[in-house]
């Protein structure tokens, strides 16, 4: 009756590992399609920091993308050069994203 016990305890972990490692390659899977579209907010956010810091005539400090309100946003840091040997004022522009 014990080594049917441990036969049967035996063949269960047996199961259970391989159930476990057949299943291990797909959890990378879900976390690169995660990851995926905040790379392209950053992108699309760094090229829209571009865009209003030349509107602006500065210099791009900092683009970053944020929610507010549920909404996708781009949180832009702009460096405008001050007036008279000044030293730069920094502005931080909220844009939405897309």
């Amino acid at each position: 009756m014990k080594t049917l016990r441990s036969i049967r305890r035996s063949a269960t972990l047996a199961l259970c590992a391989a159930l476990t490692v057949s299943q291990a390659p797909a959890a990378p899977l879900a976390v690169q399609e995660q990851v995926e579209p905040v790379i392209v907010a950053q992108a699309d956010c760094y090229s829209i920091g571009q865009q209003v810091a030349a509107q602006s005539g500065g210099t791009l400090a900092r683009a970053s993308s944020s929610t507010q309100g549920g909404r996708p946003v781009c949180v832009i840091v702009v460096l405008v050069p001050g007036k008279e040997g000044q030293r730069p004022r920094r502005r931080e522009i909220v844009v939405p994203a897309g």
